[in-house]
């Protein structure tokens, strides 16, 4: 990363601190008024020598008085420095972390299929804390030490311009040590975000999984898993540590030197001629007072760093295209005519096609089931209408116009999807069914619950439909999840269904349940089934086998057994396998 780099990512970080001015002139005001009232102190001492070579009572008076006003300057600096750049810095982590995490909303399907959710949740708190901390932290260092050693160098000059210009001489050693620890900083920082990814990701799996974990005795596995992650991490911060450890006494032992060498110099009779013993103590307790912020000002060098390692990552992250929305036309409501006209689709441009030439037409409120083993492109298909994904080649339509051409929101809120791998949120019953209508008419609520034959078991609950279903719906069964993800879908009243294996979870005497829940939701929308049980779609008016993308059999169930084909021969199968 070159400097250039760095200064437009510390630009583009600062953008984040510019909403706060106000705070943040309140902090720079009050860091101001630290560094007069800590510059005020070698004043002191120069006013405490004279005051003692020539005793004088009014003075004796003042320079207690002046001692009690300078650290009371100096409080109020801080609290008010200290204060208000905590307050930004809270700004800005709340700022940059709802961008990252409203951008990912939006990002394609695609992104999502090439990242793990462990790292893309590291960027969304381990590294925006990282940024927050070069955005912020280090400016309070730079702030605050910075207009001190500002103060303290205008006093030397003031005090002595020639003995100063010759302690700066070591300002360019400092530089190059600075410059190089800089390099190393940024690089190991990098590793060390990409190694707390790779420890979120591992816990992650392994916390999430933990039945199969431990169904296939497997913990030993995955402590080894995490503990070369943690290891990892642990090297990489370690290699931090030791060029932090490094660096600051380095440069500490060149300012020693410097200061070294002004002693020596201000104590030659040609120099001291020229001052006074007050001028003289005032000279070196300015120099000496200089360790100490320059101290800090070079540990912050490594915060910094960090910040903008963690910076390039997260935005380059927000830097990624969201998905295509160049559509203007909203459907108010749509009659549900789908059409797929030569659609071809690849997951990636280096990618075998997944769909091969499908041509299919659907009429408003018709059933189409689609069948076929795994990896025909059943899902992919479905995967199209809501616009997870974009043909690479022919269209989509709803009702002739193509899914392009409508606003993506208005599109999805047209569709209801139940998928086999169910997604319930840590919230109620009540607030899984209308997950995203807030304050949603709780009768409503129950209807759809009713229809989808989940009413008898939410009663069932220790606070009904006000009962928390645990993480993923932890505290339900399979079957009941399912059943609660169709009362969703039917609270919806979307024209369009899309079920993707949904009765696969359910038992026997679930599934009749949520058949007859399925033939009244179906009632009058278009529909799309994708079912592994035969079973359950002989009353589809169209029936469709996918084998390697492409569609090879269409017809009713009845249709489709006389012809004696790939449907049959599946039908067979299973009915074959149940019966065994």
């Amino acid at each position: 990363m070159t400097q250039a780099t760095s200064w437009t990512l510390y630009r583009r970080l600062i953008g984040y601190v510019r909403p706060y001015w106000k705070y943040f002139t309140a902090a720079f005001v009050g860091y101001a008024i630290y560094a007069a009232s800590s510059t005020a102190l070698a004043e002191m001492m120069k006013r405490l020598i004279e005051g003692i070579q020539n005793p004088d009572a009014a003075f004796r008076l003042f320079l207690p008085l002046f001692v009690i006003g300078m650290f009371a300057l100096r409080g109020v600096g801080t609290f008010l420095g200290t204060f208000y750049m905590s307050n930004v810095a809270r700004n800005v982590v709340h700022s940059l972390r709802c961008s990252v995490f409203n951008h990912m909303l939006h990002l394609p399907g695609r992104f999502f299929d090439s990242h793990s959710s462990g790292h893309l949740i590291s960027r969304v708190t381990y590294h925006v804390e990282q940024v927050t901390g070069a955005a912020t932290n280090a400016i309070t260092i730079i702030l605050r030490e910075g207009l001190f050693v500002i103060g303290l160098i205008g006093y030397l000059l003031w005090t002595n311009w020639l003995l100063t210009m010759l302690f700066l001489t070591v300002t360019p050693l400092i530089g190059l040590a600075v410059s190089y620890a800089s390099k190393r900083f940024r690089r190991i920082s990098r590793r060390i975000q990409h190694s707390m990814g790779d420890v979120t990701h591992v816990a992650s799996e392994a916390l999430t999984g933990y039945k199969v974990v431990r169904t296939h005795g497997a913990e030993d596995y995955e402590k080894r898993r995490f503990a070369a992650a943690s290891a990892y991490n642990r090297d990489q911060s370690l290699k931090e540590a030791l060029t932090k450890a490094t660096s600051t006494p380095i440069i500490q032992l060149l300012v020693a030197m410097a200061l070294a060498g002004l002693v020596w110099l201000a104590m030659a009779p040609s120099l001291m001629a020229n001052m006074t013993p007050g001028e003289f103590v005032a000279f070196i307790t300015a120099a000496a007072l200089m360790a100490n912020p320059i101290k800090q000002l070079t540990d912050i060098n490594s915060v910094i760093q960090k910040g903008l390692a963690a910076a390039s990552e997260l935005f380059r992250l927000l830097e990624v295209p969201v998905e295509i929305d160049e559509g203007r036309r909203e459907p108010a409501a749509i009659a549900g005519r789908v059409a797929f006209e030569g659609v071809h689709f690849a997951y990636g441009d280096d990618q075998p096609d997944v769909l091969k030439g499908i041509d299919l037409h659907v009429e408003a409120g018709e059933m189409i089931a689609i069948v076929g083993r795994s990896g025909s492109g059943k899902s992919t298909l479905v995967n199209l209408l809501p616009r997870f994904y974009r043909p690479t080649r022919g269209r989509v339509t709803i009702d002739e116009v193509a899914v392009e051409d409508y606003r993506l929101s208005p599109l999805r809120r047209q569709i209801a999807l139940v998928s086999q791998q169910v997604t319930l949120f840590n919230a109620s019953v009540a607030a899984n069914i209308a997950y995203g209508v807030p304050d949603a008419d709780r009768e409503a609520v129950e209807v759809a619950a009713r229809a989808a034959y989940a009413d008898e078991f939410i009663a069932q609950l220790p606070q009904g439909y006000d009962t928390v279903v645990g993480d993923n719906g932890v505290m339900l069964s399979g079957g009941q999840r399912q059943r609660l993800a169709i009362a969703r879908a039917i609270f919806k009243d979307s024209p369009l269904l899309v079920l993707d294996e949904a009765t696969s979870a359910l038992d026997s005497e679930s599934e009749r349940y949520i058949q007859r829940a399925l033939e009244e939701v179906c009632r009058g929308r278009t529909t799309f089934v994708i079912a592994h049980r035969l079973s359950t779609i002989e009353r589809a008016d169209r029936i469709l086998v996918m084998e390697q993308g492409r569609i090879v059999e269409s017809g009713s169930h009845s249709e489709l057994l006389e012809r004696e084909g790939a449907y049959a021969s599946l039908y067979r199968l299973q009915f074959q396998e149940a019966a065994a």
